[in-house]
């Protein structure tokens, strides 16, 4: 009879054993998948926010490339020919579209500094400030406060 109740406990802290280890290499599989599920979507989120900067940077550089052309013109108010005009309107559209998606995709400190930086696009888009000089002292600060702001989100 002992022999039967050694055999039977042995059975059991076996089994017990058996489930014991399969339980907790499962759980670490989890855990392991888990932590690999949460990098890659941390990755494809930093992807996602780094490619929506890079548009953004470039949406601004358009439109600091549009002002420049405004400004080489003979005088202002010829250099806004109504193909510029239609080129201007449909950069700050997009620009205004890029600068709230930071805003959903980012947060709201670096969408103020995008705001910003985006409002002096606009400014030097349509307001003369006096020749490319005044245009890029307007541009600075804001573009410069923008951009390190960026490589700190980013970085």
């Amino acid at each position: 009879m002992n022999q039967l109740w050694a055999s039977l406990i042995g059975v059991v802290l076996g089994g017990g054993l058996s489930y014991l280890a399969q339980f907790t290499t499962a759980r670490q599989a989890a855990r392991t998948e888990d932590k690999r599920q949460a990098t890659q979507l941390a990755e494809a989120r930093r992807a996602e926010r780094l490619e929506l900067i890079r548009e953004f940077i470039q949406l601004t550089q358009q439109g600091i490339r549009l002002a420049e052309d405004r400004y080489e013109a003979p005088d202002w108010t010829s250099g806004g020919t109504p193909e510029w005009l239609t080129s201007a309107r449909a950069l700050i559209e997009r620009l205004w579209i890029c600068e709230r998606m930071i805003l959903v995709l980012v947060g709201p400190e670096l969408y103020q500094l995008a705001w910003n930086y985006a409002g002096a696009v606009n400014h030097v888009l349509w307001e003369d400030l006096g020749g490319p000089d005044g245009a890029w002292d307007h541009l600075r600060e804001p573009m410069n406060t923008f951009l390190n702001a960026a490589h700190g989100q980013l970085g």
